[in-house]
């Protein structure tokens, strides 16, 4: 008995031991980090824009007034919120470093939202003649702001620079056009440039996972568009995780209208037929071609209108899902139409991921290396504004042309033109028996069936998401195995790859319906014996992951024009082009270079009816059809390959 109750008793003991051991434990408290209220006087005004309209304007001004600050400045659609005098940001400007160092910061709540007054239009279409002072756009409103901040704000040093991510990077490279002279230095980031080819587009191809964000751009504001400081907008609630059955079970797009009906018992809205109460919806669906609507906004046309005493940094992430094409093509087309100083800044990030100090880097399930965005905010963005608002302001800033990140070889380089020196085209044939091929062989068909009733994923994962990222870097083994993607291969490489700019997708296809969309992935198949990151999903490993590099899309009817769409002839042999973004990748030697081809990507686009009707957002079940598809093998894939 003695020996059973021995054991007991130490159990006993034990336990009461770790209960008092547990009790004594202090909970850590974490401390608040009130650096900018300890540091920065904050003041909030409204501005009068040149057509009497107000913009609600929070200034951010250091304590020590011992000396003048450069103005750092960002406009935005999402609030410049937290409002009130006493209530303070936690981080303000670009990085803790500028906000460390002094700067006065300044948040803006664009015109028609938040606080501001005045109607929002999404996109707000530049007026490059404007003979009166009713003519307003976001260029003026930025001028008008510049102007008054500048003869107003103590201790400013006369110079401004402009930032922002997203929908305030578009708004950033807008200060650019018709620039205020104060503004000195500009960085869009992340920066839309136009919604037909960014977010909500790709190539004509509706983006249907972000549907959910719609109403954040379409809901009115109430009581007569009356400036509000909460939230006037609710997202869709789909009620469930499974996205993809979710879209595969509402069918058409316009069965999503109810969405978008935000109208209540006691305030109902006379609306005319076929129109909803939110009004990017509504333009969605009533253009769903590149016509005058789309082309009016977009921005990267009106860039020969940058001013060149605007220095400019664009920034983006090689996995930006949302803002690849804006930031790009910004980039280029400043390089080309202004004098003015002009770099570019691309890394291993998906949205907006440099604006974070999350240590270890990773998109995703895959990881690129420690640091990586604070070396860039240290290194590079600080720098950056510093020379051009602080500094002496010439072109020797002391960062290169291109400051990139090659993804495959997970390191920093430094370019004096993008793309750099010494890249060529190289092309690569989509071959038989799965293989990619440096030379054209025998020319023939390889067919697949496209059904509409099991789309092909776009990710494996069960998720509802508010606009997706982490595929970008998604292993695509799981496509790879279906019989509606098309799959073309090398063999293992015996010496590094390294692509660097854009990639042309030349494919020769052919379908027994009259619509089809084309989807091209780019692919980096890892050696067997990768090692697997700590912070794979559980049921993956890195050996044999399929990284995807690029993928793009094209709307098959906008093969030969965005404005004009027009029908495949069925069984006809066609040439569809699909311009992939740039990439700065090496395929290292022991990997393979993949390519997939496949004709829906669910639910990241919306489902083609694969038979040609006038518009998808009004096409009925009953357009919808299972088709075939062909691929022809003197399609080929052209690389821009550094030598």
């Amino acid at each position: 008995m003695k020996r059973i109750l021995r054991p007991i008793m130490l159990m006993f003991v034990l336990t009461l031991a770790i209960s008092a051991c547990k009790k004594t434990v202090k909970k850590e408290v974490q401390q608040e980090d009130t650096y900018v209220a300890d540091n920065y006087n904050k003041q909030e005004v409204d501005i009068e824009m040149r057509d009497g309209v107000k913009l609600h304007t929070t200034i951010y001004s250091p304590k020590d007034t011992s000396k003048e600050y450069p103005i750092l400045m960002q406009r935005t659609p999402y609030s410049s919120r937290p409002y009130g005098e006493v209530n303070f940001r936690k981080q303000i400007g670009p990085n803790v470093h500028l906000m460390k160092e002094g700067n006065i910061v300044v948040y803006q709540d664009v015109r028609g939202r938040w606080l501001s007054e005045g109607h929002y239009e999404n996109m707000r279409a530049y007026i490059p003649n404007k003979t009166s002072d009713q003519d307003v756009d976001e260029s003026s409103d930025t001028y008008d702001t510049i102007e008054w901040l500048v003869n107003n704000v103590d201790n400013n040093n006369g110079n401004v620079g402009i930032w922002g991510i997203s929908y305030p990077g578009f708004y950033a490279t807008y200060a650019t056009i018709d620039a205020h002279p104060a503004l000195k230095a500009s960085s869009p980031q992340a920066c839309i440039g136009d919604f037909f080819f960014d977010d909500f587009h790709h190539n004509g191809a509706y983006l249907l996972s972000y549907f959910r964000a719609t109403s954040l751009f379409g809901t009115p504001r109430p009581n007569n568009d009356q400036p509000i400081d909460t939230a006037w907008y609710t997202l869709p609630d789909i009620q469930t995780d499974d996205q993809y059955q979710f879209f595969l079970d509402a069918g058409p797009l316009k069965n999503l209208n109810s969405f978008f009906e935000y109208e209540t018992v006691d305030t109902p809205t006379m609306r005319p037929d076929g129109k909803t109460d939110d009004f990017f919806w509504n333009e969605l669906k009533e253009h769903p071609n590149y016509d005058e609507l789309w082309q009016s906004r977009g921005l990267i046309q009106h860039l020969d209108k940058s001013k060149s005493h605007v220095a400019t940094m664009i920034v983006g992430g090689w996995f930006d899902a949302e803002d690849l094409y804006g930031p790009l093509e910004t980039y280029k087309n400043i390089e080309k139409h202004t004098e003015g100083y002009n770099t570019m800044v691309f890394g291993p990030w998906d949205h907006g991921r440099w604006a974070r100090r999350n240590g270890r880097s990773l998109v995703g399930n895959y990881y690129f290396g420690d640091s990586i965005s604070e070396f860039f905010q240290e290194n590079i963005e600080t720098k950056f504004f510093n020379h051009f608002l602080k500094g002496d302001g010439g072109e020797k800033s002391g960062l290169p042309e291109a400051y990139v990140f090659d993804s495959g070889r997970k390191e920093w380089k430094t370019y004096d033109a993008w793309p750099p020196q010494g890249v060529e085209k190289q092309a690569m044939f989509l071959s038989e028996d799965q293989e990619l091929s440096t030379e054209q062989k025998e020319v023939s068909g390889i067919q697949f069936i496209s059904d509409i009733k099991k789309p092909v994923p776009y990710s494996e994962d069960i998720k509802s998401v508010f606009t997706p990222r982490k595929y970008m870097t998604d292993d695509q083994r799981f496509a790879a195995r279906r019989s509606d993607v098309l799959v073309f291969e090398t063999n293992v490489l015996e010496e590094d790859l390294t692509l660097a700019g854009d990639i042309l997708a030349k494919l020769k296809v052919a379908t027994t319906g009259t619509a089809a969309d084309w989807i091209v992935k780019v692919i980096d198949v890892h050696p067997a014996d990768t090692e697997t990151n700590e912070e794979m999903q559980d049921h993956l490993k890195m050996s044999n992951y399929h990284l995807m590099v690029r993928s793009e899309v094209l709307r098959g009817r906008f093969r030969n024009s965005f404005s004009d769409p027009e029908p495949f002839t069925p069984n006809k042999k066609t040439d569809v082009t699909i311009k992939l973004q740039d990439v700065f990748h090496t395929i290292k030697k022991g990997h393979k270079l993949q390519i997939q081809v496949q004709s829906t990507w669910f639910p990241l686009i919306d489902l083609n009816p694969q038979t040609y009707v006038d518009n998808i957002f009004k096409a009925d079940e009953e357009d919808f059809k299972t088709q075939t598809h062909t691929v022809f093998t003197d399609s080929s894939i052209e690389f821009s390959v550094l030598k």
